[in-house]
């Protein structure tokens, strides 16, 4: 049971329809003069408009004061550098600063469904409802020990535009179930909030 607030980010479950997550990535570079953030695995990333990939920090609320910024491109799973000691690394999360070539890998499949942990509890009534995260994504929503993020969707699901549509819940006996205390629920990005579903350019 989801009695504590664990939160992880975002993780592929299938793709929408049922298909199983095969595992695939697109890559982007982060900034070669070094990125001045952390970026965790499970967070929601955006290329700017150098080109280079962006923890994104808007919580999606709506669809234009708090709404994703056009480039968003996916969820981040990792990142591939050379570091000081010219050690090829292969990273949970990107180390703020990093410089040099930094291969970031997607999730960037804008119809992928991912596991989130909400904030709260959620009832059956939240399926087919709008989530959002509960606070903003930054270099300090996650943990530099095991590379992963920390944020997690609200419970003020709504009709109302948002980043995410509630497609289903986790279910699974003695981790988490529907009106848990903090609920494991199934989403995917709505339209318009993922650069592939968006007709606005960078």
């Amino acid at each position: 049971m989801s009695s504590s607030a664990t939160p992880y980010g975002l993780k592929a479950v299938n793709e929408l329809g049922g298909l199983p997550y095969a595992g695939s990535t697109r890559s982007f570079l982060i900034d070669p003069a070094g990125y001045a953030s952390n970026i965790f695995f499970g967070q929601v990333v955006a290329t700017n408009a150098a080109g280079y990939l962006n923890v994104v920090t808007a919580t999606g609320a709506d669809g234009s004061t708090n709404a994703f910024p056009a480039g968003t491109v996916g969820v981040f799973v990792g990142c591939q550098y050379v570091n000081a000691q010219g050690q090829t690394i292969f990273g949970q999360y990107y180390p703020s600063g990093t410089t040099g070539v930094v291969m970031a890998y997607v999730i960037d499949d804008d119809r992928c469904v991912f596991q989130v942990q909400a904030d709260g509890s959620l009832a059956q009534t939240a399926l087919g409802q709008n989530v959002f995260f509960a606070a903003a994504q930054s270099g300090s929503t996650g943990s530099t020990q095991n590379g992963n993020s920390t944020s997690a969707v609200s419970t003020t699901s709504q009709t109302a535009a948002a980043a995410f549509r509630v497609v289903g819940f986790v279910n699974m006996v003695g981790f988490s179930v529907v009106g848990d205390a903090y609920t494991d629920i199934l989403v995917k990005f709505n339209p318009g909030q993922h650069s592939y579903s968006n007709a606005v350019g960078i």
